[in-house]
């Protein structure tokens, strides 16, 4: 069912997006999320005969605000040539998250969402709301690149294309303690309590924000002190107004909810491939495009060079940029969205690639 979203009493302007009421889903966990719902928000139109379709789901802590800039015409998502699905991912306060669902499933009761659980959701709504069986791309940066590899995998004949920019098949380990390690300092605020937070964690946020900058940009990007671009005066400047800001905006259970959905990442993980990762990955018979930041700190190459042995029909490009992780999410590098584009729009080119079982 598709839900115009009321206006919030705080709001000037009525929200942009709609939210698709998935009723009540049982998860992998096997716990039953009710009412869950999916923010999304559409560009271009729907040809007739639905072959223009473009996935496009969010990343950590994002909503599609943050994400959107990617949408233009003339650039790789074109608005003018693609229907264009952005969907916020579970746990981003847009769709169903921590902070907006309601009793009994709050605090420690909160069902977590594996990626898995994100796509069927979101393959049922394309369906159900605009009749839509295969998609020609899914596009995603950092865990929304996870959903599509996930997309990939779960419907290897709805999914032509996918491209993936930093992001994996699979969470790998080095991944994992970043996570652990941004996830404990904000947990480590005296605000949280018995497993749930108290009170907003302003250390928290703060700490979190400063673990994260370590990882998400490179030693490079430190060393030639590229954050002057960016208008800080110093280092430390730039931590605190880029950094000890940047998950504050964020509920704080939300954006652990969604480090649990990031750390069980596994396109393996369900009863399909049963954990077998190069099963999972030989299943793909989208054309596939990797692009991992060649300094990214987490989503390394080495990870998807090891997926490229096992992936039928895909390409490793390396986006050659000391932005780190954020390459991928180009918003302030031309130079790194140029080439992101040229080469999503090489894959968009290409005919129809689902190729004969």
């Amino acid at each position: 069912m598709n839900v115009p979203v009321a206006p919030s009493a705080a709001a000037a302007t009525t929200p942009d997006y709609q939210r698709f009421d998935a009723g009540h889903v049982v998860l992998q966990s096997g716990r039953t999320f009710r009412h869950m719902q999916l923010a999304y928000k559409t560009f271009g139109q729907l040809n007739a005969d639905k072959s223009n379709v473009i996935v496009y789901p969010s990343s950590y802590a994002a909503q599609h605000t943050d994400i959107q800039f990617m949408v233009r015409e003339g650039g790789a998502l074109d608005p003018s040539k693609y229907f264009i699905v952005m969907i916020n991912l579970f746990g981003n306060g847009l769709s169903s998250s921590p902070s907006n669902t309601p009793w009994p499933d709050v605090g420690t009761r909160y069902p977590n969402v594996t990626y898995f659980d994100a796509v069927q959701v979101q393959k049922r709504m394309l369906a159900e709301l605009w009749g839509i069986e295969r998609v020609a791309l899914v596009y995603g940066w950092s865990m929304g690149g996870m959903q599509a590899y996930h997309w990939a995998a779960l419907f290897p004949d709805a999914v032509e294309r996918i491209a993936v920019l930093c992001g994996s098949a699979r969470c790998a380990p080095h991944n994992q303690v970043f996570i652990e390690s941004a996830g404990h300092a904000l947990t480590a605020d005296p605000g949280f309590r018995d497993g749930v937070f108290t009170e907003r964690p302003v250390r928290g946020f703060r700490a979190m924000g400063r673990v994260y900058a370590g990882w998400a940009l490179s030693q490079t990007f430190y060393r030639r002190e590229m954050w002057r671009e960016l208008g800080a005066s110093s280092l430390e400047d730039y931590l605190v107004t880029a950094w000890e800001t940047t998950f504050a905006r964020r509920d704080p259970a939300d954006l652990m909810a969604q480090f649990w959905t990031w750390k069980h990442g596994d396109i393996s993980a369900n009863a399909l491939y049963g954990g077998d990762l190069p099963k999972a990955l030989s299943a793909i018979r989208a054309r596939t495009l990797l692009m991992p930041g060649d300094h990214d700190l987490y989503f390394q190459v080495d990870d998807n060079r090891a997926e490229m042995e096992h992936l039928r029909n895909a390409e490793l490009k390396p986006i050659p940029s000391v932005w780190g992780h954020r390459a991928g999410n180009p918003l302030n590098s031309a130079e790194d969205r140029t080439f992101i584009e040229t080469h999503v729009k090489e894959l968009l080119a290409c005919p129809n690639p689902m190729l004969s079982a």
